[in-house]
């Protein structure tokens, strides 16, 4: 047990270091974090507005931008906070639910992304049984997979994290309640859910993206195989906007995360933080639209009958 008294509050320091930025950062950010919501809100909705795109890589894009807008709104409100609050407080309980809710969701995502891969393995590598493999039920089923070992992966952990006392220094070195600064404010022994962690990071964050490498192997092997260039160019082309995404995602993640918890550098976290809880959910919307003509064909066919609609 460390000396101290019991908190009941974390103060969040945001980035103090940019002085006289605080109102610029606040203007970006907000912006960005109005395109995020409306970009993935964008995509579900055409997706359910448009038959044609009621199929099984489409739910499960319709999945990934459901959890960005939710993952975007665990983090940024509460950021945008500390660039116009001098004390930027968070509550306990607060604290763990959102370190609760971060990182479920971004377990969740590494296996929707798993998902992703392998449907895409399935579409290319199987054609002809890709219709009988990936039923509905089967696509309902992976995708509850995901969310449900998501949930279950952290709360387990969390479990143990809320029946730590904490005492001493409640100041929070990061824009969001991280765990490893939250650990260092417990005053008791935390070896145990370090390790926990740890274990955790290696199950999903390699574990996921081995899985998604064979996926792309046996892509890649499949398209170098296909004697038409012009179907081995439209096979690859619909899986290039996923293999970006998990190039991002899967990048800055294995940077933050695969050090020890509470020794690494607050302030590379934060500057990997803002990639991957900002950034990417930010890109996703766009990454997914640019080179996919299905999509784009959708939006344009619903910004006409919304242009009709108007004229009427």
């Amino acid at each position: 047990m460390r000396n101290g008294s019991t908190i009941t509050e974390f103060i969040l320091l945001g980035f103090p270091d940019i002085q006289g930025l605080q109102l610029p950062l606040f203007i970006v950010i907000f912006l960005i974090y109005i395109l995020t919501l409306v970009g993935n809100g964008l995509i579900l909705a055409i997706i359910w507005a448009e038959p044609r795109l009621q199929i099984p890589m489409y739910f499960f894009l319709c999945n990934l931008s459901f959890l960005e807008i939710w993952y975007t709104t665990t983090v940024i409100p509460k950021l945008l906070e500390t660039f116009v609050v001098a004390r930027t407080v968070i509550c306990i309980p607060c604290c763990l639910l959102q370190a609760f809710s971060h990182f479920f969701l971004g377990t969740t995502e590494f296996f929707i992304l798993t998902v992703m891969s392998f449907d895409r393995y399935l579409a290319i590598c199987k054609p002809l049984h890709y219709p009988t493999i990936m039923t509905n039920n089967l696509c309902l089923q992976l995708a509850l997979s995901s969310w449900v070992m998501g949930f279950t992966i952290v709360f387990c952990q969390m479990l143990l994290l809320i029946q730590l006392p904490f005492c001493g220094n409640n100041v929070i070195n990061h824009f969001y309640c991280d765990v490893g600064p939250i650990l260092k404010a417990a005053c008791a022994d935390t070896s145990l859910l370090e390790l926990l962690g740890l274990l955790a990071t290696i199950l999903v964050i390699p574990g996921s993206l081995l899985f998604t490498m064979i996926s792309y192997i046996y892509i890649l092997s499949t398209i170098l195989r296909t004697p038409s260039a012009t179907g081995g160019q439209k096979a690859f082309s619909t899986c290039a906007s996923h293999l970006t995404v998990v190039s991002l995602l899967y990048g800055a993640v294995l940077f933050m995360y695969l050090r020890p918890t509470t020794h690494s550098s607050s302030k590379i976290n934060k500057v990997v933080s803002v990639l991957n809880t900002i950034l990417t959910p930010l890109l996703n919307p766009f990454i997914y639209t640019i080179r996919n003509k299905e999509v784009k064909g959708a939006l344009r066919k619903v910004m006409a009958c919304l242009k009709a609609h108007h004229q009427e």
